[in-house]
Order: structure tokens, then sequence, then C-alpha cells
């Protein structure tokens, strides 16, 4: 039997081989990324992937269990974390259990992720000592787009570069076991990764944090009308998804498709 690996063995494993994430919504990418993952994300980007929302905001508590069932239900191998979504988390430490106690007894999980430094830091406290792990996320949080004006990458100046080392530290101190940190000046993600005694994970960050993780859409290359800058192609699934499409319809058209060694 597989033994899936748990968030002390992600603990274990900064300094050393480098950790991958990728995200995960639904049970046929998952079964496909279990084996190749150490961890696999279920997102709240899965309202931009999945159901064409123009942001994560829209994304609630049951859609995350939703998928979250989906991802835990079908791997065996990947430590499963789930993104705790907009407003779920945000208003008190009470409120934040209670969102994190059913995304972990509802999916099977092994972890929540929540956005937010050291104002999250009392947040996360109350929940690692509590029992529900936490994955923090600093730096570009997208949760936080209204307030940013956009998706532009972070830390440009000395005082944000600063702001985004104290929130870092304080996810830490709070009791988070790992921390995502997105769309910042590689100088600085490698500065925090060496700072900190919890993995880091980069997403636009630098090579040398201890992991990287990717939207498995962008990784797979099923949007290509917007390409990030720290995203890079490992396949052109909408290409190949587009012309298998109009094989099959030019097919059945023609009267080409079923074939006969497709009837009863």
């Amino acid at each position: 039997m597989t033994k899936r690996i748990t968030i002390k063995d992600i603990l274990n494993q900064k300094g050393k081989q480098p950790i991958v994430c990728l995200t995960a919504y639904t049970a046929p990418f998952a079964k496909a990324m279990d084996k190749h993952s150490d961890i696999l994300l279920v997102g709240d980007s899965v309202g931009m992937a999945l159901y064409g929302m123009d942001s994560t905001l829209p994304v609630t508590l049951d859609i995350m269990i939703n998928h979250g069932k989906a991802v835990a239900r079908v791997s065996s191998h990947s430590c499963v974390i789930v993104d705790m979504p907009f407003g779920s988390y945000q208003e008190s430490p009470a409120q934040a259990f209670a969102g994190a106690a059913r995304l972990m007894a509802e999916t099977g999980c092994q972890a929540v992720k929540l956005e937010g430094g050291v104002e999250m830091s009392d947040t996360i406290k109350f929940l690692t000592q509590r029992g529900i792990p936490v994955m923090g996320h600093v730096g570009l949080m997208p949760q936080h787009f209204n307030i940013y004006g956009g998706y532009g990458h972070h830390g440009k100046t000395k005082d944000t570069q600063n702001k985004i080392m104290e929130d870092a530290i304080a996810v830490q101190e709070a009791g988070a076991f790992a921390l995502v940190i997105e769309g910042v000046k590689e100088e600085l993600a490698e500065e925090v990764t060496k700072k900190l005694a919890i993995a880091v994970i980069g997403i636009g960050g630098s090579p040398m944090c201890d992991g990287q993780i990717l939207v498995s859409d962008d990784m797979l290359g099923l949007f290509t009308d917007f390409k990030p800058k720290f995203v890079k192609h490992y396949a052109n699934l909408a290409e190949q998804i587009e012309q298998a499409a109009a094989q099959y319809a030019k097919d059945v058209r023609t009267r080409k498709f079923p074939g006969k060694e497709h009837c009863f």
C-alpha cells in the first residue's frame, strides 16, 4: 500500500530534494499527477480554471469541499491541501476553525491553506493549536487583487520587501508548516527561504525555494490567451483538444463515426 506524504515529511524535505506541487481539482487530473507530486493543492483557482470566474472571490466553501473530496478520494501518494476560500476565515479565528474543520472532515485532506501574514497570525495559531495543519501564503495574494488593483508582482521597494519578510516570519511563528510565496522578486524569495525553518514553496519566486507550484491548467497549456511570466507550458492541451474535437466533428458529419466496430 502506498504511503501518503505527511506534513512532517514536507517539513523534513526542506533543504533537501525540491518539493513538487501542482494544483488539482478533479479526479482524473489528481490520479494522473498523484505519483509525481509531493503536494496536490486543491486551489481556489478552481473558480477561474473550471468555472470561468474572473477571480477566486466567488468560490465557496462547498465548491472547495466537493473538489477536495474528488482529489483526496483518488490520490494515495501526495499530501492533499485545500484552499480556504475568500470570506471563510477572515472574520475571526472561530469562523476559520469552523470552515477548516469542515474542509478536513469532509474531504480527508491533510491540511488547509490560507492567505495573509501578520494579520492572520492569530488565526493560524488558533487553527494549529486545535489540530489543523496550515500552509500560509504571502506576497501576491489573489484574494486581495481588488486591494492591489491587479496581479502585478510584489516586493518592488524596500518597505514592501520588509513587509513580506515580516509576514513570512509571522506565519512561521504562528505554527504553519509551509508557506507559498507568490509573485515576488527572486532575491526576496530566496532570502525568505533561507530565513525560515519551514518549507517555502515558490510560484513566480526563485528556483532556490524549497519547492515549486504551478496551476496544472497553466502547466498543461489549457490557457493560451494569457501566460504569466512564471508559467512554463509542459504541454499544449488546448490545441490538442481543439484538434481532436475538430476531427470528431468531421467524422460525425461525414458518417465515419461511429464505425461498425463501435456498434452493437
